[in-house]
C-alpha cells in the first residue's frame, strides 16, 4: 500500500465529499479521486458508498481511516521525540457527564498535551474507532468489538426531588412510589431513556413523561423548577435545594474507558491517569452518597 496515500484519504473520512478534500489537502478534485481510487485497487475492498446524495464510508473504509491516522500520529510522536519536541495532543471524546462529574480531577493533574471531544456514546465510540479520538469515556455495559475497555467506576442510580418533596425523607424509593409523578427524561431511544422505560415496565407501573431534556445539567435544572423528578447516575453533584435517593428495581452503570488496540505511549499514561484518579473519585463518591 502506498502510505503516501493516506493524508488524502484521511481528510475524504473526515468531508465525505471529494470537493472539500480537494481544497483541503490542495490537490484537484480529480487526483483526490485518484488516491482514494489507487488505495481500493491496492487493498482489494471499496473504501466507500454512495447513501442517497452523500457519501459514507464501508466498514473497511474505517479500518483503513483509524490505520491512517495511527499511522500519522505514530509518525508525528517518533519525529517530536527525534527532535525533542513536545509529542502530539492526546485526543479523549467523552460526554458532558462524564467531564462534569468524573474526570475532572485526572484531567486537571495530568500535564501532557491533551485535545478534549464532546460526544455521545454513540458519537464517542464512532471516534474511537475511526481515529478521530485516541480514547473515550462513557458508561458501557460491555467491551465494544474491535476494542479494548477498562472499568474506571460504576455508579448507581438515584431518584432527584426538591427537598420539599415528599419522597425527600425516604432513605430509598421503589417504583410504585412515583406511580403520581412526572419525570424529566432524554430523548426517546437514548440508552438512559430505554433503561428507564424498561424498568417502569418491570415494575408495572406508568411512567408520566413532563419534560424531554438532554444532558444531566439541565435536567437537575428542571428539577429545581418543580417541572418533575428525574433519575440520573449518582455521580451528579446536586444544589441545596434538592435531593438523591437510592432507587431500587434499576441497575447501575458502568464508566469505562475505551481505545483501540496497543496505544501509543502518551494514550497509555492517560488511561491510568484516569483509572487512578477514578478510584479517589469512587472514595469521594461513597461519602457523599452518606450524606445525602
Amino acid at each position: 500500500m502506498d502510505l503516501t496515500l493516506l493524508p488524502t484519504f484521511v481528510a475524504f473520512a473526515e468531508t465525505l465529499n471529494f470537493t472539500r478534500t480537494a481544497e483541503r489537502v490542495h490537490l484537484s478534485q480529480p487526483a483526490v479521486h485518484l488516491h482514494v481510487k489507487k488505495l481500493e485497487e491496492e487493498l482489494g475492498v471499496p473504501l466507500y458508498r454512495r447513501v442517497g446524495r452523500g457519501l459514507e464510508l464501508t466498514e473497511d473504509g474505517v479500518r483503513l481511516a483509524r490505520f491512517a491516522r495511527e499511522t500519522g500520529s505514530r509518525t508525528q510522536a517518533f519525529l517530536a521525540e527525534l527532535r525533542g519536541e513536545a509529542s502530539a495532543p492526546v485526543v479523549l471524546a467523552a460526554g458532558e457527564g462524564a467531564y462534569l462529574y468524573l474526570l475532572g480531577p485526572a484531567l486537571r493533574a495530568h500535564r501532557a498535551p491533551m485535545r478534549l471531544l464532546t460526544r455521545d456514546r454513540d458519537g464517542m465510540l464512532e471516534a474511537v474507532r475511526s481515529g478521530v479520538a485516541d480514547l473515550g469515556v462513557a458508561a458501557l455495559d460491555r467491551t465494544p468489538e474491535g476494542l479494548v475497555s477498562h472499568s474506571l467506576t460504576s455508579v448507581e442510580p438515584m431518584l432527584v426531588v426538591p427537598h420539599t418533596h415528599r419522597l425527600a425523607s425516604r432513605k430509598r424509593v421503589k417504583f410504585e412510589d412515583l406511580r403520581v409523578e412526572r419525570l424529566v427524561l432524554p430523548p426517546e431511544g437514548r440508552p438512559h431513556r430505554v433503561a428507564v422505560e424498561d424498568a417502569f415496565r418491570r415494575a408495572r407501573v406508568p411512567l408520566e413523561i413532563a419534560i424531554e431534556a438532554t444532558g444531566w445539567e439541565l435536567t437537575i435544572h428542571f428539577v429545581a423548577l418543580g417541572m418533575g423528578l428525574a433519575i440520573v447516575n449518582g455521580c451528579v453533584r446536586l444544589p441545596r435545594t434538592l435531593r438523591g435517593k437510592p432507587i431500587e428495581g434499576l441497575a447501575g452503570v458502568e464508566y469505562r474507558v475505551v481505545h483501540a488496540k496497543h496505544p501509543r505511549p502518551p494514550v497509555q499514561a492517560l488511561i491510568e491517569a484516569l483509572r487512578t484518579h477514578a478510584e479517589t473519585w469512587r472514595d469521594a463518591a461513597d461519602v457523599a452518597w452518606s450524606r445525602r
